[in-house]
């Protein structure tokens, strides 16, 4: 008994350490959620209900991919259609924001970035970040499961599982480790340049979402 878990266990761990690579290759990125995540982190605000909605929602997606369902979205692409399109539109709103902040007229103080949103504005915002990019049904839902389905019956899980780690240990990582930044964010010119580059970030995938078709 004790030989076959440990023969089970050693057939697992491997699977499990190659769904956390693919998982963290496509989470590790220059991307919205990964902008707004290392912000809020930087801002020391909300960073607990950021990341477990991150990483819930992967979680979620990527077990939605491992079930099979990758396939029935890939065989309605007019769902995919109306959620970049209302991705699009969000991400360059967002975008637009950042870049006012960069040219605002008021000063910005460290520890603040222009003013603190509220836990609901946090929570709204992560989650349409999250839920209204198509490349996250893409990654998660339909690469992540069909690299998943190909080990099997029951390896398929545990690459499922180990890509879902690999979401909760990066934004764990990135949230929690921006506090490490605050030092250089004490200065209101670094601020400026955190928003700048977010609002290249975000309006740049809202229009390639858009010229992608």
């Amino acid at each position: 008994m004790i030989l076959s878990s440990a023969a089970a266990t050693a057939g697992v761990l491997p699977v499990l350490i190659t769904g956390f690579g693919v998982g963290l290759s496509l989470i590790v990125a220059i991307g919205a959620q990964n902008a707004y995540v290392l912000r809020q982190g930087v801002r020391a605000e909300h960073v607990l209900p950021i990341v477990a909605i991150c990483a819930a929602s992967d979680a979620v997606l990527i077990l939605a991919g491992v079930s099979g369902i990758g396939a029935v979205v890939e065989r309605a692409p007019v769902a995919l259609t109306v959620v970049r399109w209302a991705g699009a539109a969000f991400l360059v709103g967002y975008g637009l924001l950042a870049a006012r902040r960069v040219f605002a007229t008021q000063s910005l103080r460290a520890g603040t970035g222009g003013g603190s949103s509220t836990l609901r504005t946090a929570v709204l915002t992560v989650l349409a970040m999250t839920w209204l990019n198509p490349h996250v049904y893409l990654d998660t839902v339909l690469l992540v499961g069909s690299i998943a389905n190909t080990h099997g019956q029951a390896g398929r899980w545990s690459f499922g599982a180990g890509a879902a780690l690999a979401s909760f240990v990066w934004f764990a990582a990135l949230g929690y480790g921006a506090r490490l930044l605050g030092r250089v964010f004490a200065r209101p010119a670094a601020w400026r340049v955190l928003d700048a580059l977010i609002a290249i970030t975000m309006i740049t995938i809202g229009v390639t979402l858009v010229l992608n078709r």
